[in-house]
């Protein structure tokens, strides 16, 4: 069967945009919420420091290494293009099953729960604990409405073409910087506490599980294994920087922009989320008590809720850093999850340009975006939404995740073999010392996970392993759709 297209993919997507789609899609809350738990696992400034450079560093690797494969296949849909290319059509599939059963929509709908848990800060009517519906264990509060609500707003907005998708991208990435920056420039110069800047220089290098009042002194090979396990949010928090490939088909000269949009925005987000750290370190103790009384005695370990942010600036806001901190969430999550959903629909509409997803994804409506591909990851999505359990998905996500990415980088090297003539306007930067270091980390780390957080692994694996049947049965549905 033939697809029909009713319109096209439009060239509107400059190099501005296309960072403006890396960093807005990174940025979300992670960074001021996930190091109060990554203390409590790793107990030192240090370490702390040391995990975050890391996750920054194999991020960068890994975008300077995807660049050599959007500069050779500047194609809609991305990561599953390099992946169909390199390997085969289930490798790819395997990908596409993963991205949009959990690892897309998982992580849209707890944005979407983040942006309405804000707001609901701002706005107590839309809290969470104002539950409107209870049958069994069906329980419905105002927040997850609020979160659907907006999921359902940006699919519209995408849905009306991509100059209206990239302005609200454009607009909320821009605010987001800047408020960041400002963040960053009060916590280093003016929310410094010399207590506990004392007090996180005396433990340092540190590494003791446990609390202040009781400190478990960490094993090398503890620190090693702690590094990794903590590092499951960091790199959660700075994910998503490979949106941009999947909007390949719709980037003004895609083999120069979307490689050096790559680089440039994974830059940004790695130096940003490195300050946040410092200035948590410099406002609070890390190590805390679980029931201290005030922000200082709580620490970074046990921050109220872990919203570090809040705990940073409360030195000098008082109650109000709460409320500010808030609405830069709020801010910050909306125009996250633009990103996400503009750059999502382009993978599916891939997937069913190859017969591998439902046929009418692959049609792109008369302002040239795939409308249905929209429309169905913002209804997934949503239901993600009601389950409550997106936090859990996205938690037993972060294995495949890995896999996926170290099996593109290995593609490199796959390509460079099975293609070696092929146009690459750029190559992956260190090749082959950077890849090969990105994949042995990123092993590392799995090996890591599966020992010591097996919870979070194996049903990430049964996920994507549960797509191997799925892919033979809608194959088989089409062998026999076209034989008839």
């Amino acid at each position: 069967m033939v697809h029909q297209n009713t319109g096209s993919f439009r060239k509107s997507l400059n190099l501005f945009d296309s960072t403006a789609i890396v960093v807005g899609s990174m940025i979300g809350s992670g960074i001021f919420i996930v190091s109060a738990d990554m203390s409590r696992t790793l107990g030192s400034p240090g370490w702390l420091l040391v995990t975050w450079l890391i996750t920054g560093l194999l991020t960068i690797i890994a975008a300077l290494s995807y660049g050599e494969l959007a500069s050779m296949m500047p194609k809609a849909g991305g990561q599953y293009v390099y992946l169909r290319a390199a390997y085969n059509p289930l490798t790819g599939f395997l990908y596409g099953w993963t991205f949009f059963l959990v690892i897309q929509t998982g992580t849209i709908a707890a944005v979407a729960m983040a942006f309405a848990k804000f707001l609901g800060v701002l706005i107590p009517s839309l809290s969470e604990q104002n539950v409107i519906f209870s049958i069994g264990f069906l329980k419905i509060n105002i927040a997850q409405l609020v979160a659907i609500g907006s999921i359902a707003f940006l699919t519209w907005i995408n849905t009306n073409g991509i100059k209206e998708g990239k302005v609200i991208q454009n607009t909320f990435t821009i605010f987001k910087v800047l408020l960041v920056l400002i963040f960053l420039i009060v916590g280093l110069l003016l929310a410094r506490n010399f207590d506990a800047i004392s007090f996180n220089k005396s433990i340092f290098w540190d590494a003791a599980g446990g609390t202040r009042t009781n400190p478990v002194q960490l094993t090398t090979l503890a620190i090693i294994t702690g590094i990794g396990t903590a590092m499951v949010g960091s790199l959660f928090s700075s994910d998503a920087w490979n949106n941009i490939t999947f909007t390949a088909g719709e980037v003004i000269n895609p083999k120069k922009n979307i490689p050096l949009s790559l680089f440039i925005g994974t830059s940004i987000v790695t130096v940003f989320y490195i300050c946040a750290n410092l200035v948590y370190l410099q406002a609070l103790p890390l190590r805390g008590i679980a029931d201290g009384s005030g922000v200082m005695e709580r620490g970074i370990q046990f921050a109220t809720n872990d919203r570090l942010g809040s705990a940073a600036i409360f030195g000098l806001f008082g109650n109000s850093a709460a409320l500010i901190m808030a609405a830069f969430v709020v801010i910050s999550t909306f125009g996250c999850n633009n990103g996400l959903i503009f750059a999502g629909a382009r993978v599916y509409y891939a997937m069913a340009m190859d017969k591998l997803f439902f046929k009418r994804v692959g049609n792109l409506n008369a302002k040239g975006v795939p409308s249905s591909g929209l429309i169905l990851q913002g209804i997934w999505a949503s239901i993600l939404c009601l389950s409550g359990k997106y936090g859990d998905l996205l938690d037993y996500v972060i294995f495949a995740v890995l896999i996926f990415y170290c099996l593109t980088i290995f593609g490199i090297f796959i390509l460079r073999k099975k293609q070696p003539d092929a146009e690459r306007p750029y190559k992956a930067f260190g090749y082959p010392v950077l890849p090969a270091i990105y994949i042995i980390l990123a092993c590392l780390i799995m090996i890591d996970l599966l020992i010591y957080k097996p919870n979070y692994t194996w049903p990430g694996l049964i996920i994507v392993l549960i797509g191997i049947p799925v892919y033979y049965l809608w194959n088989a549905k089409d062998i026999k759709e076209t034989a008839q």
